[in-house]
């Protein structure tokens, strides 16, 4: 079987038994495996120490209510093999390939037809009847099993189990284990689909593991809780996702000499036709030059302004030499020279620019366009700037150095709350195994538990309830994804220092699981994670009048919303009072200074 993706020939083992990709399950090593990448699933495998396709078509259909509870008998037949359990000698050709377990629901038709010596169809009922809860059916289904059935003329039309020798108790036996099984069973046919798919998936991974990983990216880009899980793969398997090229990156994630390049598509607010049109002539006319270059070349070409400022946000024009703040601060500039120049008709005329080039005095670049040189944005600021436009922290993490540390003091991460979601709300039909949880030692979260979470803060929502109390949806994301944590009056009350965007906190709580819906933390306390810098707006008003100072709280009172990401403090005197957060920009900041004067305000950074 071949196939082709990204220029490469696929050819995978048709007896499918490569024992480097079974390795993957054995090691746990199946995230963005078809079926495979749950936690309790992944516990599983690596219980299971599968070395065979026959072994993953039996995980898939195991790992599902009912036929689950088979999952340590199955374990222990396979790894210990002639030890299998049978509730009846007679049902050991039947079920001696899944090691004495009901896996599959062609086993149950066959142990009602070997068994009873029902038909092949009358058997096909009684799977139905079981798989649709029937009960009525079933309660009939089970006399005739147990002791058959006779037409009114006396001919055994079903033998049932007590003539073909199998006593009363076991045949009851038999028939609730079939009962209970085939509520959730899969067919094998069904299951073998998924194990093959399974297994192709793996045989990828295994074998081009920076193009698997790339599609898997790909098919994610919409659901940003799915991203991080990846990339923080990707850095497992040693793999770099670099940022967005101009010169380089496709449309979308690509393999660039082993590692990911990170698509242009995925940008922020940049589209897909604008991404096409600069593929398009980067392809027809060679790459872009220098920035100027790229700005001659696609202007009038359906891309726009807020396109290139997220561009170069995103990073995608670092290889030019001009800074990221340099660039947002000119580029604007620089675009409007050019649109202007073409109104005039300027192109092909002769000009005094064309004379500097010629007697070599300076390019002409330096004389049409005026950069406005800005020193770079901090590293924080410019990893704020990749989460904004790639909804991802790239090429650092702001909790990197702090990774050791909270995992000492915290008991739970966003990856478990994942775990908790896929099985709470049924992601590919998994469920965690209580036996599984308990043999590796895995915690099993439950409903008001009291944990520890740490994260930065990525947006608060604050609202009123109808008793007027306020209370705060608070995103904070950890190293690995996003967590929802409900703040209610007293927690934000207490916590009003610490509730600012970008800032690191520990949160002490209790989990909300509820059935169909997402996991949540409900904080008791937020405070501030360690000696972390903070920045405050500072502001003196020991000699400002009152008017000015009624301007000012009303400023204060403006800008103080749902995407705060500085705390403010007013100085009188001796005293300092603290008021809360606002969200802050250059502009803001420009405003407050008309209000208060510049030399009564600043950004202090704290520890």
């Amino acid at each position: 079987m071949v196939k082709k993706d990204f220029g490469i020939d696929v050819e995978f083992d048709e007896e499918m038994d490569d024992k480097k990709v079974y390795n993957l399950w054995q090691e746990g090593k199946t995230c963005g495996i078809f079926q495979f990448e749950s936690q309790g699933m992944k516990n599983f495998m690596q219980e299971l120490k599968p070395d065979c396709l026959e072994d993953l078509i039996a995980g898939v259909s195991l790992y599902r209510p009912g036929p689950m509870d088979q999952i340590p008998r199955y374990v222990r037949g396979k790894l210990n093999p002639g030890h299998n359990e049978y509730t009846h000698p007679s049902l050991e050709p039947i079920l001696n390939v899944t090691y004495g377990c009901m896996v599959y629901q062609e086993q149950v038709m066959q142990i009602v037809r070997d068994l009873a010596g029902y038909s092949l169809g009358r058997a096909d009922l009684v799977r139905r009847a079981m798989g649709k809860k029937k009960l009525d059916v079933m309660a009939k289904e089970r006399e005739v099993f147990i002791h058959g059935q006779v037409d009114e003329n006396g001919n055994v039309e079903v033998p049932g189990c007590v003539r073909n020798g199998i006593d009363e108790v076991s045949a009851n036996k038999i028939f609730d284990e079939m009962a209970e099984f085939a509520k959730y069973a899969f067919n094998k046919s069904h299951a073998a689909c998924y194990a093959v798919l399974s297994y192709q998936t793996a045989y990828l991974k295994c074998y081009y593991p920076s193009e698997f990983m790339a599609a898997m990216l790909n098919s994610y880009l919409g659901n940003l809780d799915k991203v991080p899980v990846y990339i923080d793969e990707c850095k497992s398997l040693n793999i770099e996702i670099l940022k967005p090229d101009i010169n380089i990156s496709e449309l979308k994630f690509t393999v660039d000499s082993g590692n990911i390049r990170f698509g242009l598509g995925s940008v922020k607010n940049v589209g897909i036709e604008p991404i096409n049109v600069i593929v398009k002539e980067r392809c027809e006319n060679g790459k872009f030059e220098s920035f100027t270059d790229f700005c001659e070349r696609i202007a009038d070409k359906n891309v726009n302004k807020k396109c290139i400022e997220s561009l170069i946000k995103a990073g995608a024009f670092d290889e030019f030499g001009k800074t990221r703040a340099t660039l947002l601060a000119s580029f604007e500039g620089i675009i409007d020279v050019i649109q202007n120049t073409r109104k005039k008709g300027l192109e092909g005329q002769f000009s005094i620019f064309d004379l500097n080039i010629q007697n070599n005095q300076t390019s002409s670049e330096e004389i049409k366009y005026n950069y406005n040189e800005q020193k770079e944005f901090s590293e924080k600021e410019l990893l704020s700037l990749e989460k904004e436009m790639l909804g991802i922290y790239l090429t650092g993490h702001p909790l990197s150095n702090l990774k050791e540390e909270i995992k000492k003091q915290t008991t739970i991460s966003s990856k478990d709350i994942m775990a908790i979601d896929s099985k709470n709300l049924g992601e590919n039909e998994e469920i965690e195994s209580e036996n599984l949880i308990e043999s590796q030692k895995i915690p099993n979260f439950k409903d008001g538990q009291e944990v520890t979470f740490a994260g930065i803060i990525t947006s608060i929502k604050k609202k009123y309830t109808k008793t007027n109390k306020i209370m705060a949806f608070v995103t904070v994301e950890d190293l690995y994804g996003q967590v929802e944590v409900l703040t209610f009056e007293n927690a934000y009350l207490s916590a009003k220092d610490s509730l600012i965007e970008e800032n690191v906190v520990l949160i002490k709580g209790r989990l909300s699981i509820r059935d169909e819906e997402k996991t949540t933390i409900i904080a008791n306390s937020i405070s501030n994670f360690g000696a972390q810098k903070r920045k405050v707006l500072s502001i003196n008003i020991t000699n400002l009048d009152e008017a000015i100072k009624v301007r000012l709280r009303g400023a204060i009172k403006y800008f103080n919303g749902t995407m705060n990401n500085i705390a403010v403090e007013v100085v009188e005197g001796e005293q300092t009072l603290k008021c809360g957060a606002i969200y802050l920009t250059e502009q803001i900041f420009e405003l407050f200074q008309e209000i208060v004067g510049e030399q009564n305000i600043r950004v202090d950074v704290r520890d």
